[in-house]
């Protein structure tokens, strides 16, 4: 089994494609900062389960993926899997990962060749196999998405702080979160509590030394959510972790919105092209894609507003049940929303990485591309709108 590029690739059936996903290497960034943002809420994550197995370091990266699973945080037997990384790649395809490198690139092995690589019996079907199987058929990788896919696949994890973001991200969607912290500060206490300006300001009331200060504050929050005074803690958490998946979706859809734009300007310049306009399989294939690309723009920012308005309403008289219902709301379609930009994200970031700008890479070159990858698995992105709960529901 290969442990780095340096093996021979092809003596264990792995394919060598361009990083379709970004290694787990050290970064150069600045580390993350602390933050007293609560942490995500346990009750809807899968059962963590009991394994040897010794950990292996789940990077930030992986961590706040979309479309990257890594195997070290499942109960997975086989030695050699438990470093690799289960990825979408530009197909829409989950295949296992064994490298990463900016000069090798990814070292990829289709799932159903793990069987004569490992030299798994064919009967009874070995548990990994079992289970890869099952994972590569979820949409998406996130762990909005993992809590509810897991759980409702019967797959356990080693630890439930897997399934949570990294605090660097975290720290990061600060900005996205203010706007659906600072109404609930404004509904509970208004604008004369220069003490109370903040999510991380209601957080360290717990740490509040003067408790009897602490506790007149959280009364009033209480009083507010029509709550008992010991159920406060438990709405922060939830309240914290559901508006984070919102604002952690928000920033995936901004980061890919300008190279969609430039995707689909791509495509346009092709249709202009003395050369390829008279290709009729491409041009229908640039009318179907754009096609499918616009629907489901539309249809990701109709329920970022429709969650708006609900959030708006909830905020006009907020109380805990009132809360409840926005949250499974937005619960009922972290795995479509996941889904749709997980793959969207995959095939935007790959055209990103061939083309970077408009003059990179010729007509005919974009065009193969177009035909031989980014087409591919379209299909899978309509399937998981199909299968989204009626927007109504919202209102």
């Amino acid at each position: 089994m290969p442990t780095s590029p340096m093996n021979s690739a092809a003596e264990h059936n792995i394919t060598l494609e361009d990083n379709v996903a970004p290694p787990a290497a050290e970064t150069d960034a600045p580390p993350a900062a602390e933050t007293d943002a609560p942490p995500a809420a346990e009750t809807d994550a899968p059962p963590a389960a009991e394994t040897d197995a010794p950990p292996h370091e789940q990077s930030d990266v992986d961590r706040d993926s979309l479309h990257i699973l890594p195997l070290s945080i499942l109960p997975v037997e086989t030695p050699a899997l438990r470093t690799a990384r289960l990825i979408k790649n530009v197909r829409l395809d989950s295949v296992v990962e064994f490298f990463a490198d900016e000069s090798a690139g990814s070292g990829q092995m289709d799932i159903e060749s793990l069987g004569a690589e490992f030299e798994w019996p064919a009967d009874p079907i070995h548990p990994d196999l079992t289970l890869l199987r099952k994972l590569a058929l979820l949409p998406s990788y996130d762990v909005y998405s993992l809590r509810i896919l897991l759980r409702d696949n019967g797959i356990e994890v080693n630890s439930l702080d897997a399934l949570k973001l990294s605090k660097g991200k975290s720290t990061e969607l600060s900005a996205y979160m203010t706007a659906f912290t600072r109404p609930l500060i404004v509904q509970v206490y208004g604008n004369e509590d220069v003490n109370i300006q903040s999510f991380e300001d209601i957080i360290a009331l717990f740490r509040e030394p003067d408790i009897k200060k602490a506790r007149e504050k959280l009364k009033i929050m209480a009083a507010k959510l029509e709550v008992e005074l010991e159920d406060v803690p438990k709405f922060l958490e939830d309240y914290g972790d559901i508006f984070l998946s919102l604002s952690y979706y928000r920033q995936c859809l901004d980061e890919i919105a300008p190279i969609i734009t430039a995707y689909l300007d791509a495509m346009e310049e092709l249709r202009r092209n003395w050369q390829l306009r008279h290709d009729v399989n491409l041009m229908k294939t640039c009318d179907m894609m754009q096609s499918t690309i616009n629907g489901l723009m539309v249809n990701i920012t109709g329920r970022f507003e429709n969650f708006d308005r609900s959030t708006m309403d909830m905020w006009n008289n907020i109380s805990a049940k009132r809360f409840k219902r926005v949250e499974d709301l937005i619960q009922s379609y972290h795995t479509t929303i996941g889904g749709v930009l997980c793959a969207l994200s995959v095939k935007m970031n790959a055209w990103a990485r061939l083309f970077p700008d408009k003059d990179a890479g010729g007509p005919v070159r974009r065009s193969e591309f177009i035909m031989s990858e980014m087409k591919q698995g379209i299909e899978k992105i309509q399937t998981i709108e199909d299968e989204a709960p009626m927007l109504s529901a919202l209102d």
